[in-house]
């Protein structure tokens, strides 16, 4: 069964960085496309990175970033370890919510929700002065 179980949340100040992990079980990592997601008290679901799976990677950069935090966040895959990463920097307020990885079988990610198959419970990030 496939599960995924993400960690490293917490309180920040602005101009701060994270690093969120998400520990994947029940499939070959590398054969998904896997994306992590955010979503702020009484606002939507929204996409802040992706990536592909190695097929599509390997042909190229195999990664998307909401505009939001392009040149922020880095979005990455380690596969002897089961676990995609999540490297958060310069965080702002607006950062703030309940961070979600997610799975799907397909080659492609995107940065659509519903594009996803299988979900991690979250993990909280506060930033604030």
């Amino acid at each position: 069964q496939v599960q995924l179980v993400e960690s490293g949340g917490g309180s920040v100040q602005p101009g701060d960085s994270l690093r969120l992990s998400c520990a994947t079980s029940g499939f070959t990592l590398d054969d998904y496309a896997i994306g992590w997601f955010r979503q702020a008290p009484g606002k939507e679901r929204e996409g802040v990175a992706c990536i592909s799976n190695k097929d599509v990677s390997s042909k190229n950069t195999g990664t998307y970033y909401a505009d939001s935090v392009e040149g922020r966040f880095t979005i990455s895959r380690d596969i002897a370890k089961n676990t995609v990463s999540l490297e958060m920097n310069s965080l702002q307020p607006d950062d703030t919510g309940v961070y979600y990885c997610a799975a799907t079988s397909t080659a492609v990610a995107t940065l659509f929700p519903s594009w996803y198959q299988h979900w991690g419970q979250g993990t909280q990030v506060t930033v604030s002065s």
